[in-house]
């Protein structure tokens, strides 16, 4: 009997490193059998601040991951996110070459190709390459064109770019942890292969991941993305608001944020009160309930308004049927979901998420989202072997040639 193929996420934030191991199996399903945790404070808003701290955080997340399920990691795909990363639209436009004029996948590479000519900093990368849509001689809105008869082929790509040294800075963390690069991910692109559907794409929606530093924003419409953004304000910027206003420990500040905070006031008692005790004083004082969701509150509103820019800058307002959806540790926040609601004017919904087996019970909440989509992502552009088969063992070597062509195929 053939191995089983093994995947491997790694989710390194500003709180927390996340690891899981799931096992392929043979009809495409994707069975978690391993996660990891670990503390994080090697980074800041997105970028590697620590590269030792960080290093320790990956491997002993790895390490929690590989005894729980019994294997070694070598290889995994790997999110990155931060105020970095950038992405823009860019169309490419080639003849099709063959005698019959049927477009193969020769030309949608090159067209592709054509599209990832753009000129941008020799201090920055490029991270994917995603088609959006096809023209063929002039028709608008193809999704696959291969077998079409043409003369002309265009593509509309959405080419997002990050620092180089980000990059490389992130890569040496997780290479000194023993783990090699399946490939580097978008956070948001990966974190939306577990919480949108097909449906939300097509429809139109916004995804906001709130973490810890950053909030990661992603926009779809007609299937595919069409903007992608870091907020440089996520959880932990509320927490911090809270301790600087309560004059309270962090660790306390964010006990009271998950236990009595509150994004919409309106729905706290304004007469409830608690007693909290402020750093280098014996007795405790009252704090109304009331007061303390006003606290989160504003910064919650600050964080949407982002949110509302990004959607404008997308083009986007008042074309996202499916509304918002929020995902990430941050939105566990209570109340968070009408605040957005009442800010953006659209539908919000918290999404847990979805589409994996194994071990979900441990692993259905907000809060491993981008791991989750790591996974999933890694499935789907799971590279195939020569003889067709997709099988790769955990102590096989990384497919670099793979690498190299996911972000170019449709």
């Amino acid at each position: 009997m053939a191995e089983q193929p093994i995947l491997v996420a790694i989710d390194i934030g500003t709180t927390k490193v996340c690891v899981l191991i799931a096992e392929m199996g043979e009809r495409g399903g994707v069975d978690v059998i391993g996660i990891g945790q670990a503390p994080s404070d090697g980074l800041r808003k997105g970028v590697v601040i620590d590269i030792d701290r960080t290093v320790q955080s990956v491997a002993n997340a790895v390490e929690a991951a590989e005894r729980l399920s019994g294997l070694k990691v070598r290889s995994a795909f790997v999110g990155i996110s931060g105020s970095h990363i950038l992405s823009q639209n860019s169309r490419g436009m080639v003849a099709v070459s063959g005698r019959a004029k049927d477009v193969d996948r020769d030309d949608t590479v090159r067209a592709i190709e054509a599209a990832r000519a753009i000129s941008i900093p020799n201090t920055r990368e490029i991270l994917h390459v995603i088609p959006r849509g096809y023209v063929v001689d002039g028709q608008n809105g193809v999704r696959d064109p291969i077998g079409m008869t043409a003369v002309r082929l265009e593509v509309e790509t959405h080419i997002v770019t990050a620092s180089s040294t980000s990059v490389q800075n992130l890569t040496k963390c997780v290479q000194r942890a023993g783990v090699e690069i399946d490939e580097l991910v978008l956070a948001p692109l990966a974190t939306a292969e577990a919480v949108l559907s097909e449906e939300d794409r097509e429809l139109g929606v916004v995804l906001a991941d709130i973490g810890g530093d950053t909030t990661d924003v992603a926009i779809f419409q007609d299937g595919s993305i069409s903007h992608c953004a870091t907020i440089p304000m996520g959880g932990r910027t509320i927490t911090g608001d809270l301790g600087i206003v309560l004059r309270v420990t962090p660790d306390a500040a964010e006990t009271v944020k998950f236990k009595y905070g509150n994004a919409a006031p309106l729905d706290v008692d304004p007469d409830e009160v608690l007693q909290v005790t402020s750093i280098g004083e014996e007795t405790s004082h009252g704090v109304t309930r009331r007061h303390i969701a006003e606290i989160v509150e504003s910064r919650v509103s600050e964080i949407f308004d982002f949110v509302g820019k990004e959607i404008e800058a997308a083009g986007a307002m008042n074309r996202l049927q499916a509304g918002l959806v929020l995902t990430g540790g941050g939105s566990l926040l209570s109340g968070i979901g009408r605040a957005a609601r009442d800010q953006l004017g659209m539908s919000a919904r918290i999404q847990s998420p979805s589409g994996l087996g194994g071990l979900t019970d441990q692993i259905a909440t907000p809060r491993y989202a981008a791991s989750s989509g790591l996974l999933l992502w890694g499935a789907r552009n799971w590279p195939a072997e020569e003889d067709g088969s997709s099988a790769r063992s955990l102590e096989g070597v990384t497919s670099r040639i793979g690498k190299i062509f996911k972000g170019l195929m449709p």
